[in-house]
């Protein structure tokens, strides 16, 4: 370490904390939000284009999906949504279809979920229904399609 290097430490000016500042992530935030009309669209999309970071908006009226894309948080662009438009939002809680194991599973399936797509759930039990057993796997296997003996057992 150098002179200067550790004179620059000694007296720093930069008025606040020696810390460095996280960066934030560029990163996609889905946010379902109620859309009823044109001008909730555009008084959605005037809410978070002003933000600092934000890249794109786009707004999907069928699904209920705001989608920011950008440099900011998840956290500040739901409260901001929350507070200028004055509609509940919450982050987007679905995930595709095919990326579920048990997509009927009771906390999974949601009848108001757009189509395509099902409840994100990290409960334990619903993870345990993607484990059989040997003995359900046996007898669920037994009037398979892809097993051959399954016409001698009816």
């Amino acid at each position: 370490m150098g002179v200067l290097d550790h004179l620059s430490h000694m007296f720093d000016c930069s008025g606040g904390s020696s810390k460095l500042k996280k960066r934030k992530q560029f990163q996609t935030v889905d946010i379902k939000v109620r859309i009823d009309c044109e001008g909730c669209e555009r008084k959605l999309r005037r809410s978070v284009e002003g933000m600092k970071g934000v890249k794109t908006v786009e707004v999907d009226p069928k699904q209920n999906k705001l989608t920011v894309v950008g440099y900011v948080e998840p956290a500040k662009v739901l409260a901001r949504v929350a507070h200028r438009t004055g509609k509940k939002a919450e982050l987007w809680p679905y995930v595709a279809y095919d990326k579920v194991a048990h997509p009927y599973a009771p906390g999974v399936y949601d009848k108001k979920a757009p189509p395509g797509y099902v409840r994100k759930s990290d409960d334990p039990q619903v993870q345990s229904l993607a484990r059989a057993t040997s003995f359900e796997v046996r007898y669920t296997t037994a009037f398979s399609d892809d097993n051959t003996d399954a016409c001698v057992i009816m």
